[in-house]
Order: C-alpha cells, then structure tokens, then sequence
C-alpha cells in the first residue's frame, strides 16, 4: 500500500491563528482602558478580526483555513473535514489540522518546502521542522524499519503533577480484576463526593481520557467505565481514578509503534454481556492498520441486549462504521483498498446473525440500523472470521484482564517500552 512509503513529515504552528480570521458579522466592544485616546471617550470598537474567547472565533478561523487551502489548490477530504491533500502526477501531500497545528507529509522535501512558501504569503508561522511533537504527543520515527511511535510520557508526568500523585505507589493494572463500579453511593467506599470535589474528578476523568484516546488502549476500557459517573461521583470512583493514574505512573514510558506489520487493515470485535449492574452490555472493538491499533474504543450498549449473541451482533455495527471510515479516509488519501477488511469475533452466533436472514424471528426486536452490516457482509466489504476468545484483542477493551492476558495483549497491539 502507498502508506508504507517514505514520506517526510514536517510540523508547522500558525502564530496567534484567530487574529488571522475576518468576522462576518456586526461584532462590537468596549475598548480596554487607556486604549482609546481622550477625544474618542465613550466610543466602542467594530471587530474586524476574531478574538480569542469569541463563539465565532474557531469557525471563522476554520472558514479562513480552509480558503486559503483551496486558493492553494488543495482538496478538503470529504471524509475528514481537518485534512487536505494536493495530488498530481508530480506531487502527493498530506495535511491534517488541529486549530494552530499542522502536520505536514510528502514523498519530497520540495514539496513541503512549497506549501511553507505558500502559508508564509498568508499568514505568520513557525517553521518547527520534522515532525517530533505533536499535541502533546512524542513522534520517533524509524525510516528503517518504516514505523513511527507515539508515546504521552511528558503528558502523564504532567497529569501526575495536576493531581499531586509524583509520589503515589504505581499499580500494574488499571482496574482491578473483576471490579464493578456503581452509583449506589452505600456500596464499599462509596460515600457521595462533596459538589466541590467533582471538579477534580472530572477533570482527572478528561486528562485520562486525551491519553486513552492517543496512546494507550491499555486503559480505554477503566476510562470509559469511570466516565460513567461524571455527574454523581463517590469516594469509590475517585479512589479508581487515582488507580488509572498510578498504572500510568508504573506504565508511562510504554510506546505505540505503528506500522510494524504487513496484514493491512482488520479489526477485533467483542462484548461483555449484562456483567454491569446497569445491565447494558458493553461494546468493545480495536482496528488495526499493518498490525498496530488506529481506532478503538469501550463503550456502554444504549439498549440492553437479551444474548451474548445479540450483544456481539450489536457491537460489529460499531466497528463496521469505523471500518468504513478509515477505508474511505484511505482510498480518498493514498489508494483505494481492494481487498475486505477481516473482521475477527469470538461469537459464532453472532457470525451467524451477522451473515444471514435466517434468524429473523430472534432480532426483529433489534433496532434496523444494527442490521446494515448484513448488507457489508453481503458487499464483502467486510468478512467475519472466528478467532477464539482468548487471542480476541478486543477482549481488554469489554472487561478488566489478569494482569498476564494484560501484557499478552499489549505485546500483540505494539505496546511496549
């Protein structure tokens, strides 16, 4: 595929990028003190350019973005509304944004030294060179080997700090082997935080969160269960926060290679059924791109499933909207995928769902938009392989795992010091 070629990847930051939009409404303010001089007393000031702390300011900014880049004769993904690519017979770059920043890729520094050229005629930036960090995110790359690694080592040493745990022991796992959290404010420890100390919970549960979502799978699953309680939480849920963060502590220096493999694209599906108090099965899937993960997720089902079987049929719509995603993201990109994406379940009931008609009676109670991957299947878009529960990658993202299932699955999504 044309996405294990070599490619530079330059970062490029737009300096103070609001400033640059224009405003197309009737906007006003009152000066700030000792602007205005003593003859304009009691005048107030038409904007003409966004602020920053405008409700406008980021769309404004993006509209502005995003004219500049056709200007420049560039395309805006239809699949990804925060990239642009230029592609001729001569050149093929990549751009993602995100707000100020920008990742810039090409097969030829010439190319990436033009669009510089290009953005300095509009705008002031910063010329940050090859792609080293991004977002909070560490980038080694190894042209070699063609992969790149991402690790938050600096980011969690911070959240560590915001929440006075530098010292706190480290813990080898982020959830306790069949803990169950609840809102049943009587349950072991859990007495009901004060109003004043769900702040911290929740910002503890959003800091968590950048890093489940970045780099490390590994602790999506405690997340999403403890995201569950943002409202209403007790001591109980702050106590397995603080856990969350002690397993970063021990586990901080762990790195997510991507690139390391040659299987293209596949993905691995499962579901925890009814296991909750809620009684809402949870949903949890990992796709993977030449071996390592690029989209996963765990996520509570919004209706309550009557099967194992149901609760892994509901489950592979998830994962097939994501697939569909990255293959359209990738066919608009580089080259189109020819082959089916390979889609591995530990349910053979569900397989059979998922492939046929034939069990109408047991899933007509189904909402229909659960049913649309029958017709992927059908479109061999997309093909279900069973694979046995335990070499399942999906299966850390629906339960918490014994520590050894733990770092068997990490190993096997390039999760590693």
């Amino acid at each position: 595929m044309a996405t294990r070629q070599d490619w530079e990847i330059h970062q490029i930051d737009v300096k103070s990028a609001y400033l640059n939009a224009t405003l197309r409404d009737d906007i006003y303010m009152r000066p700030p003190p000792g602007y205005l001089k003593e003859k304009d007393r009691g005048k107030i000031l038409k904007l003409l350019r966004s602020l920053y702390g405008l409700k406008q300011a980021g769309f404004e900014w993006s509209e502005e973005l995003e004219q500049f880049f056709l200007d420049a004769k560039f395309t805006r993904s239809q699949v990804d509304q925060a990239v642009y690519y230029r592609r001729t017979s001569e050149e093929h770059t990549v751009i993602t944004v995100s707000v100020d920043d920008m990742a810039v890729m090409s097969k030829h520094p010439k190319h990436i030294l033009k669009f510089k050229d290009q953005l300095r005629t509009r705008f002031e930036i910063s010329d940050l060179g090859e792609l080293t960090w991004l977002l909070g995110l560490k980038v080694e790359r190894d042209q070699t080997a063609r992969t790149i690694t991402l690790s938050q080592e600096a980011y969690i040493n911070t959240v560590l700090e915001q929440f006075h745990l530098e010292e706190a022991n480290p813990v080898t796992m982020p959830m306790e082997t069949g803990a169950v959290l609840t809102k049943d404010k009587d349950h072991l420890t859990g007495t009901q935080l004060k109003i004043s100390e769900y702040s911290p919970y929740q910002r503890a549960i959003g800091s968590l969160m950048y890093a489940a979502t970045s780099t490390r799978p590994d602790i999506a699953f405690a997340v999403s269960m403890l995201s569950q309680f943002m409202r209403d939480p007790t001591h109980a849920h702050w106590e397995a926060a603080k856990r969350v963060m002690r397993y970063l502590k021990g586990m901080k220096d762990l790195k997510l290679t991507l690139g390391a493999g040659e299987e293209g694209l596949q993905a691995f599906v499962d579901a925890d059924w009814a296991s909750q108090p809620h009684r809402h099965s949870i949903s949890g899937y990992v796709v993977l791109l030449h071996g390592s993960p690029v989209a996963w997720s765990a996520r509570k089902q919004s209706l309550i499933a009557l099967s194992t079987a149901e609760a892994e049929y509901i489950t592979l719509t998830s994962v097939a909207r994501e697939v569909l995603y990255i293959q359209a993201l990738l066919d608009e990109l580089y080259e189109p995928i020819k082959a089916a994406t390979i889609v591995h379940c530990d349910n053979q009931g569900a397989i059979a769902l998922a492939s046929n008609n034939k069990y109408h009676a047991r899933t007509k109670h189904i909402d229909i938009r659960y049913h649309f991957v029958r017709a992927l299947i059908q479109n061999q878009d997309l093909v279900l392989q069973y694979v046995p529960m335990d070499e399942n990658l999906a299966d850390a993202f629906t339960k918490p795992l014994p520590r050894p299932c733990l770092e068997i699955l990490r190993g096997k999504m390039n999760i590693s010091r």
